[in-house]
């Protein structure tokens, strides 16, 4: 059954404890594949406002990433430097490679970008390179860490 953007509720929340949460504001994210129950992989739409970020600077072990840019600009930044993304251009990020990376929008105009990604939430690490605190999995379930073991 199709379905149009209209019937998916935007996620604006983050699972990042304060103040680490204020760098992802201004962004909503649509499960488009939830919509479906897609289980092998992750569809999102993803919008930036103005200044927002699409998360911290972070890699999965278990988990590819690719983002496919839609409207507007945005910088990728990663451990290579920064590098502007434009409407048609796309990224990916291979599952256990440590390349810690995150977009942000430092223009005037909102940007819009397709990510796909691998559900692996019940294996997959996720390390802030940044940043003190690293993502586990504890009974299928995503939860913060220090990087000295203890829980956030």
């Amino acid at each position: 059954m199709k379905k149009t953007l209209a019937d998916i509720p935007p996620r604006t929340g983050t699972i990042y404890p304060p103040p680490f949460d204020r760098v992802t504001a201004g962004r909503a994210k649509f499960a488009l594949g939830d919509a479906f129950g897609l289980s092998q992989f992750g569809v999102n739409l993803t919008e930036l406002a103005p200044g927002a970020a699409s998360a911290l600077r972070h890699w999965h072990s278990d988990e590819d990433e690719f983002v496919y840019v839609l409207d507007g600009e945005l910088v990728l930044i990663d451990e290579t430097g920064e590098e502007v993304l434009r409407p048609g251009d796309f990224v990916g990020f291979k599952a256990g490679v440590a390349n810690g990376h995150h977009f942000v929008n430092r223009s005037d105009r909102p940007a819009r970008y397709l990510e796909v990604g691998t559900r692996a939430t019940e294996r997959d690490h996720v390390s802030y390179p940044d940043d003190d605190f690293a993502i586990h999995p504890v009974d299928g379930k995503r939860v913060l860490f220090r990087k000295d073991g203890s829980r956030c």
